[in-house]
């Protein structure tokens, strides 16, 4: 696996990426909490030097979902931890979280996702066209460092038919939604359906924002993140 560690706080953050964005997409985050929390940050396969599939069956939920289960189990093991997930990284997050057996976070937070990728439209096209529209996003959502391309392509392939409502009212841990009102990509009526089926779950709106919430309202996201930990009691500030 491609992991690395950063941060020295109490708290232990496992945060995964989007599809097209690599572990890079937390790295403003995990340096404005650094003494807050430890961020445990995986490239999930297809991603930088994360191990690479081969077509479409090797990118399901189920398959970065082992991933995520393998970085957690090697990473966190029995310690307390929170879990949190960015646009794609909801959708693994959910899937995770649907197993029986695996290590369970003390707090969740989702952040532009939808738990109905069958009503999303992150992409349009198909084959050849698909491809180019994937490289127009990768600029679009100002990505730092992406995922390859083809990856990318398969990986929505596999996941475009997905509708996780169903796994919601079965996760009670506390939940930190944050969304950017502005949304495209995944528009606020996501974040509400997420909200409304999530037992625990409080909404956290971002006017004037989109998809690209850790990269362009870092420090309002800080400080729900922040407000979020204290309230769970596992920073040991109050």
């Amino acid at each position: 696996m491609d992991v690395v560690d950063t941060g020295s706080g109490p708290v232990t953050i496992v945060a995964v990426h989007g599809i097209q964005g690599t572990r890079a997409a937390w790295n403003a985050l995990a340096s404005q909490l650094c003494g807050e929390a430890r961020f445990v940050l995986p490239n999930l396969r297809g991603r930088a030097a994360a191990r690479r599939g081969t077509g479409v069956e090797d990118y399901r939920l189920e398959c970065l979902a082992d991933d995520l289960e393998e970085v957690i189990r090697e990473r966190v093991s029995d310690a307390p931890f929170v879990l949190a997930g960015w646009s794609m990284g909801v959708s693994v997050s959910l899937e995770y979280l649907s197993r029986s057996g695996v290590p369970r976070p003390q707090g969740l937070v989702l952040m532009s996702g939808t738990p109905t990728l069958d009503r999303a439209q992150w992409f349009r096209e198909r084959g050849a066209a698909l491809i180019e529209e994937i490289a127009e996003r990768e600029v679009r959502l100002g990505l730092v460092e992406a995922a390859d391309r083809d990856a990318a392509a398969w990986t929505w392939e596999a996941i475009r038919g997905t509708n996780q409502t169903r796994l919601l009212r079965a996760i009670t841990i506390p939940t930190l939604i944050i969304h950017g009102r502005d949304d495209a990509d995944s528009p606020w009526a996501h974040a509400e359906l997420l909200a409304a089926g999530l037992p625990d779950a409080r909404l956290c709106g971002l006017a004037g924002i989109g998809h690209s919430v850790l990269k362009d309202a870092t420090g309002d996201v800080a400080r729900e993140v922040r407000d979020f930990l204290q309230s769970l009691n596992l920073t040991g500030k109050r």
